[in-house]
Order: C-alpha cells, then sequence, then structure tokens
C-alpha cells in the first residue's frame, strides 16, 4: 500500500460518514405494500427466496443496497455498484457484449452467445441470459440484492456463482412526482424524473419515470481530437398494478434504454508485456515509436488514445413483463410471463493505433447483435407458520441470439497494402426447462432444516458460417488465413443436457434477534459453444471449437452468524464459505500469428473459499458507521491446457482474476438538524482492494496495483418538503487505477480507464412531491 492509499484509510477512518448503503439498511417504507408475512418494521426486507422477509431470517450471505442510498451516491449501473459491494467484482469492456459480474471471484468472461453468465442477474422476478443486458442504467429502483454462492435452487441455471437481484419500485396509492438533475465538474449531466400515483382508488396504481444522462469522457483520441469514454443514456419504465379484488393482483412492466457508448479498448498502459512464468518483459520498439508519433507516452496515468475512429457502440435493451398473483387461501400462485431483447451496435478500432507499418497491420471491426428471450415461470408458496413451509415451481426460457461480424484488414508489406475482409454471421438457440423447489421443514419454532432441489433441461444448437474475401472459393485452407481473420468456415451443432441443484442446510434462531445456519449447495451451468469470428476445427477428424463445452458444476460449504442488538444499533452478517467449480467454462488468452485470440474452454477446477463481514453501528440519532470486509482465495486448483497452448499455461495454483485477496468498505452518515424544517449530513466513503489480476494466464504486467478511493458529500434536506441539495466529490485524493489490464492486440498492455479514474465533484438536486 503506498503513503497516499495509507492517507486515504487514515483520513476516511477520521471522518467516516456515508448513508448505510448495504445489508443493514432500512428502505423507503412509503413505496412499498406489506404483505401478509413481511417482517416486523424496521427491518430489511428481501425477496432472496421468493417471499418478502427480513434479511436477517434468510440464511443466505445477502448485501441489500436501497435505492435511495443509490440515488444519493450516484451509483447507477452495476459497474459503479460493485465498488461498495467487497465480494462482487466487475470486468470493464468496450462494450456491454464485452462485460460481466464476478461473485467471489468467479464470473465468465466471453463474448460467445454460446455460453451464459456464472452470476445471474435478475429483473424483477425476470432472469436476464445475456450478460450485455445486465450493465442497464438501474433508473428508479426499491433495492438491489447481491446474494452470494450458488443460488441454482431457486434463480436457475445461470447462478451457478451468485445472483444479482433488482427489484423497481411500486407505483404508491396517493399521487407523487419525483424529479433529479445533477452535474459534474467532468461534464457529466443527468436527469430523472417520474409520477406515481392511482388512476382508479384501491384497484388501479401506475408509476412512469424517465432518465437522462450524457457524460462528456475522460479519455482523449488524438486522431480525431474528440473526448471519448463517453455516454449518452435515455430511457423509461413504467409499472402498471391491477388489484380487481383482495386474492388477485396483476403486475406489467415495461422499459426501455437507449445507450451510445465510445470507450476506448487503446489506451496504452506500458509498452511492455511481461510473460508468465518466466517474467521475460518484451518491450516493443514500433509501439513505442508508434506512440510517441502521436505525443502519447503509455503509462499507469495515460489518458490518450490514437485510433483512426472513435469507438461507437449502441445498445437498445427492452422488454416487458406481466406477473399474476391469487392468493387462494394462505397459499399464494404466482406466474411470470416476460419478453426481451437486447440489441447491440459497434464499430472498433481493431489494431488501436493511427497508422498502417509494416509491423501492425490496420483493421477495422463491426458487430451486431440481436438478442431475444421469452421465458414463463410458475409457482406456489405455501404459508409460513406450519411443520413445512415451501415454494414450488416451474420454469422455460427461449433465447436466440443472432451476430454478425466484420473484420477488414490491412497489412503493409515490400511497399504493398493488401487488404482482406472476413465476415462472420452466427447465432444460438437455447431451450432451458425446469422444476424446483424449496422447503424448510421447522422441527421446533427456532429449529429447521432447509432442502431445496432444481433438475434443469438444456437444449442447445448453434450455427456459424465465415467467409474471406482471402479464400474466394471457400476452401477453407488454413494456408489462406490472415493474421485476425480465419479461412472460410462454415458449421453447425447441438446438444441436450439435463443437470441438478441442490441446497441442504440447517437454521437456528438465537433468541429473537440472531440465527446462524450451515448450508451446502450444488450449483449448474449448462453446457456452452465457443461461437465467436474466428471460430475454427483443427481439422475436419479433430474439431475444436466444435465442441461443446460440459456444464460446469460447483459445490460449496457456507455457515453464517446474522443478528442485532441495542434495538438495532448494533447489526452484523457473518459468512465463511469455501467453492469448488469443476468444469469451469473460461476464457484462457493466447497468441496465434502474433495476435491475441481467446479460447473458452472447461479450464479445470476452480475454488473460492473466504470469509465476508458486514457490521453497522447506530452510535446516536442520525449517525451511522458501515462496515464491510471480504478476504477471497480464489484460485485454480486445476488446469486443462487447451490445444496446442504453450506449457506457460501451468496456471495451478495461481489466482483467479477479478478477485483480490483483500477488498474493505467503509461508510457511514451524520445527518442533524438546522432548523425546524432544516437537516444537513455530512457523509463519505472509502474503498479499498488489494492487488488483483485481470489475466486468467498470470501475466504479470496485467496485475493492478492496490488503491483505494475516498469519496466524500454535504447535503441540505428538507424532509416535510421533498427535498435534497447534495454536494460531492469523487476520489477525493486523485488516485489513479485500471478498472481493466489487457495485452494489446498485437503488442503493450492496454487499460481501462474507469469513471472516477480522477478527481471531480458534482451537485445533484432532488424533489419528492
Amino acid at each position: 500500500m503506498t503513503n497516499r492509499h495509507l492517507a486515504a484509510l487514515l483520513a476516511s477512518a477520521a471522518c467516516l460518514t456515508s448513508p448505510p448503503a448495504m445489508a443493514q439498511e432500512a428502505p423507503a417504507p412509503a413505496e412499498r405494500t406489506a404483505a401478509p408475512d413481511a417482517p416486523e418494521s424496521g427491518d430489511v426486507v428481501v425477496t432472496a427466496r421468493f417471499r418478502n422477509e427480513s434479511l436477517q431470517e434468510v440464511p443466505i450471505a445477502i448485501t441489500a443496497v436501497s435505492g435511495q442510498s443509490l440515488a444519493e451516491r450516484q451509483l447507477n449501473n452495476l459497474e459503479t455498484i460493485s465498488a461498495s459491494i467487497p465480494s462482487v467484482g466487475f470486468r470493464a469492456g468496450a462494450s456491454n457484449k464485452d462485460r460481466t459480474v464476478f461473485i467471489r471471484g468467479v464470473g465468465t468472461i466471453t463474448t460467445s452467445p454460446g455460453v451464459e453468465p456464472s452470476v445471474s442477474t435478475v429483473l424483477d422476478g425476470v432472469v436476464l441470459t445475456r450478460p450485455g443486458q445486465s450493465t442497464l442504467d438501474l433508473g428508479e429502483v426499491e433495492r438491489i440484492e447481491v446474494l452470494r454462492g450458488p443460488q441454482g435452487t431457486l434463480f436457475g441455471k445461470n447462478a451457478s456463482a451468485g445472483v444479482v437481484n433488482i427489484v423497481t419500485r411500486d407505483p404508491s396509492n396517493e399521487f407523487r412526482a419525483f424529479g433529479e438533475v445533477g452535474a459534474t465538474t467532468d461534464e457529466e449531466y443527468r436527469i430523472k424524473a417520474g409520477v406515481s400515483g392511482a388512476i382508479v382508488p384501491g384497484t388501479l396504481t401506475a408509476l412512469i419515470g424517465g432518465l437522462y444522462s450524457d457524460y462528456n469522457g475522460n479519455v482523449r483520441n488524438v486522431v480525431t481530437g474528440n473526448d471519448v469514454n463517453a455516454s449518452r443514456r435515455y430511457g423509461a419504465r413504467g409499472k402498471l398494478i391491477f388489484t380487481p379484488t383482495d386474492e388477485l393482483k396483476f403486475t406489467v412492466i415495461g422499459d426501455y434504454l437507449d445507450t451510445r457508448e465510445t470507450v476506448s479498448p487503446s489506451v496504452y498502459y506500458s509498452v511492455s508485456r511481461i510473460a508468465y512464468p518466466t517474467n521475460a518483459v518484451s518491450t516493443s520498439a514500433p509501439l513505442t515509436a508508434a506512440l510517441a508519433a502521436q505525443g502519447i507516452a503509455a503509462s499507469p496515468e495515460n489518458r490518450l488514445a490514437a485510433t483512426n475512429i472513435d469507438t461507437d457502440v449502441r445498445d437498445k435493451n427492452y422488454g416487458g413483463s406481466l406477473t399474476s398473483s391469487l392468493t387462494a387461501g394462505d397459499y399464494n400462485l404466482t406466474s411470470i410471463t416476460a419478453y426481451r431483447e437486447w440489441r447491440n451496435d459497434q464499430r472498433q478500432d481493431y489494431d488501436g493505433l493511427a497508422v498502417l507499418t509494416s509491423d501492425f497491420p490496420q483493421g477495422l471491426d463491426e458487430g451486431r447483435v440481436r438478442s431475444k428471450q421469452f421465458s414463463q415461470e410458475l409457482r406456489v408458496t405455501s404459508p409460513k407458520g406450519g411443520l413445512i413451509d415451501y415454494v414450488l415451481g416451474a420454469y422455460y426460457l427461449h433465447a436466440k441470439t443472432d451476430e454478425r461480424y466484420q473484420r477488414e484488414l490491412s497489412t503493409l508489406a515490400g511497399g504493398i497494402t493488401t487488404t482482406t475482409t472476413g465476415v462472420a454471421n452466427y447465432g444460438v438457440t437455447n431451450d432451458n426447462y425446469a422444476l424446483f423447489g424449496e422447503a424448510n421443514l421447522n422441527f421446533t419454532e427456532a429449529f429447521r432444516a432447509i432442502a431445496g432441489y432444481r433438475s434443469t433441461w438444456d437444449e442447445l444448437s448453434y450455427y456459424h458460417v465465415r467467409t474471406s474475401s482471402n479464400d474466394p472459393t471457400s476452401s477453407g485452407l488454413a494456408a489462406l488465413d490472415r493474421p485476425g481473420i480465419r479461412a472460410y468456415h462454415n458449421t453447425s451443432g447441438d446438444t441436450t443436457r439435463r443437470g441438478d441443484s441442490y441446497r441442504l442446510g440447517l437454521q437456528l434462531d438465537l433468541g429473537d434477534r440472531a440465527q446462524t445456519y450451515a448450508t451446502y449447495s450444488r450449483g449448474y451451468k449448462g453446457p456452452a459453444y465457443n461461437v465467436y469470428f474466428n471460430m475454427r476445427s483443427l481439422d475436419p477428424t479433430t474439431p475444436l471449437d466444435e465442441v461443446p463445452l460440459d456444464p460446469e458444476t460447483s459445490k460449496s460449504w457456507e455457515a453464517g452468524l446474522k443478528g442485532s442488538a441495542a434495538d438495532r444499533s448494533f447489526s452484523y452478517n457473518l459468512a465463511v464459505y469455501t467453492t469448488t467449480f469443476d468444469g469451469y467454462q473460461a476464457n484462457f488468452n493466447d497468441t496465434v500469428g502474433g495476435a491475441q485470440v481467446t479460447r473458452l474452454i472447461n479450464a479445470g477446477s476452480v475454488r473460492s473459499r473466504g470469509v465476508e463481514a458486514d457490521v453497522t453501528l447506530r452510535p446516536t440519532t442520525g449517525f451511522t458507521v458501515d462496515l464491510s470486509a471480504a478476504y477471497t482465495d480464489a484460485t485454480v486448483r486445476r488446469f486443462n491446457c487447451p490445444f496446442g497452448a504453450p506449457t506457460s499455461c501451468n496456471i495451478d495454483g495461481r489466482p483467479l482474476p477479478f478477485a483480490p485477496k483483500v477488498r474493505l468498505f467503509g461508510n457511514g452518515a451524520y445527518r442533524f438538524g438546522l432548523t425546524d424544517s432544516l437537516s444537513a449530513e455530512i457523509q463519505s466513503d472509502l474503498t479499498f482492494s488489494s492487488e488483483v489480476q485481470y489475466n486468467l494466464g498470470q501475466t504479470p504486467s496485467t496485475i493492478q496495483p492496490a488503491y483505494a478511493i475516498w469519496n466524500a458529500s454535504v447535503a441540505l434536506i428538507q424532509p416535510g418538503q421533498g427535498w435534497q441539495l447534495r454536494a460531492y466529490v469523487k476520489n477525493l485524493t486523485d488516485t489513479s487505477y485500471s478498472s481493466f489490464l489487457a495485452n494489446g492486440t498485437f503488442a503493450g498492455t492496454v487499460r481501462f480507464v474507469p469513471r472516477d479514474d480522477r478527481r471531480y465533484a458534482g451537485l445533484l438536486l432532488r424533489k419528492d412531491f
């Protein structure tokens, strides 16, 4: 840790004040409709087991963040939220197609549509099948729940590492409106507004809200003269609740989000690479000269890029759902019918440099993704309080993704420029069927057993057709391959598999305000195909990418202790766990023909084990301190080297990517009255991460050193009038870090520049009517 990091830690400890944002945070009761089995007032309500329960009652390691806290701290997507939850990591990328969430150091890194993430994102009960769907701007939400560890029993096959459960805000019975505007010193502007209320009192309520945000970017493309790493988003969400009788309820939700981003993947961190395991340093003189010609010096704080075009990525993410709920006596029947689409169009500079030379080709990539999914879930929830209470259900998903990817590549040799164009059309279709259930066997009021099971059937198929202008007869000969563009390829395939997920455990209440639990879980993620632009086979008798990947399974032991004391002025959540993943589906980076390639493989066996703690202190009225910590030991147990890989792929015992050993988060707030109608709040939060490896291949040049980020704000609040004016500063110590490090396309190391890579300030004004 540097002196600057230590100073930030000490300074934050001295004035640790941030609004309660973690698991112990009380939700906004005005926007919630209480259910018959809702816990007593003051507890955090979660729906991790498809019923309203106190977070302290649920035998799962959970972090819950309220929508109010998200808005006040301007955490508007999963990437920014992950910084404040120590067990959660996030892989940055040039587009939503390349991004994914990690929990306890485990996630799936791939752009192939033939594999699903290990962390499931659920939006109002609807599972999102593609990682790119989950990185949406959140808008107005009630809360976000992060469930750590395998959750496949209730949430499905792509929850082998955990679940991010997003619950949007319900409409109110009384008419309400809200408006929010924000601006920052580095030219980010954000507007959010909406109305809520009863159309037919007692029968029909509605909420509609919209958002617009525009960020100018914090990277400069010296060739185009534009600021990049920028974004523009706008969207809307509507929710309609119809309750014709006390026993029947219908909820209709529709949302739409349009995003444009110019995130640059070509900001050079270094002109060198360090090899694993030799630690040999290879420095590229041609890369150094190419960058110097544009006035760029590669460094860990570099915010300059030099590419012929600005990256241009456009996303449309939209869908709708109908949730029907029928109360039959003490039982509740629920149906969720949903349809969603995700459209992604991207245009990127392949080589990351501005000038064609004999050392480096030049290329332009253009891609298009069209993803559709339909899902239907049925479940019945029994009443609580008897010998057995349970949830039983059935699930069906039909998902289809089609992609088109084109690469135009030019090379210079002997003074002659040669241009090759490759076009690939490919896609996958997935049908998923499941039966599931989970039950509590209540031996006494304080002691119970937990048993859950899910049986999953997968039908997965793919197609892939690639043409190359260097292979005009579509012969597919390897001799016609070009760097970054392979010759003709035409194949298809399908596979069918069935898998099991289950959970077994014991839970003991320790009085009225504490409980302990121990569980054993098995997670399951279905088969996969490595379907992508340069999909290949070695020869007709030895297929490579055409072979389906086996399912990924996980086995997890977890024990926890939860509780509160002194009238909830002290709350705590502790968890210890060990999880082993077999058939781990992962991308392994390799170099073929001088260009970077990735191979999606069953990488073998990995293990994540650790300790997590969340503690909240409320020593006096208006003052809250919230502390969270995670120690994560996520390593490769046994790695299966892919065909043709170098011996350097022996990475047994090495850390998993995006899995720092230690992450800490501290925050707190002190709110006090200035007058009878005006209050003030002082707040601050601190995130610390130990060093993190971003590459499964263990190259030392892709390790981000330890860093700490310190934020603070002050606010004036009129609770009775609904006004709040907040001034904030992000990254007070002006600490530069990289949210992702990767090998450049042909040489060097590139960095992804995070939003808070440098200090900036902002103002946020909100009015609730």
